[in-house]
């Protein structure tokens, strides 16, 4: 196996790929890192790249029916975490519940136009 110690990938399966690069890049400071195609495209923010793989891709043929979006998630660190949900919200983007506060910090889920789940945390002050 070769590893490639750069970025670390995660695959979303989206139904609208265009619209998925548009949130990533819009909302939450990913940086396109392919021309976005009706089957697929890639964002980065640091070290992740997110794979968006549309209905055509060959990343969503090999996943077993049903596809559907689960508990798992991507997490981004944010420094001000109600700063961020104001900023969103002005832009419409909708949340999933509320700030839930914790001993490593709070956090507040949202998701991406096909329903993946996107973790906002600000880390507890140390």
């Amino acid at each position: 196996m070769t590893t490639n110690d750069r970025l670390a990938s995660v695959r979303y399966l989206v139904d609208d790929v265009p619209a998925a690069v548009d949130f990533y890049t819009a909302h939450l400071g990913f940086t396109l890192r392919t021309d976005p195609a009706p089957a697929f495209a890639d964002v980065v923010r640091g070290p992740l790249r997110l794979l968006l793989s549309g209905p055509a891709s060959s990343g969503a043929r090999a996943t077993p029916e049903p596809a559907t979006a689960g508990r798992n998630r991507i997490h981004l660190i944010v420094d001000d975490l109600d700063a961020e949900i104001a900023r969103l919200r002005t832009e419409g983007v909708a949340f999933q519940g509320d700030v839930v506060s914790g001993p490593g910090g709070r956090q507040i889920l949202l998701t991406d136009p096909a329903g993946n789940l996107v973790e906002l945390f600000e880390p507890a002050a140390r």
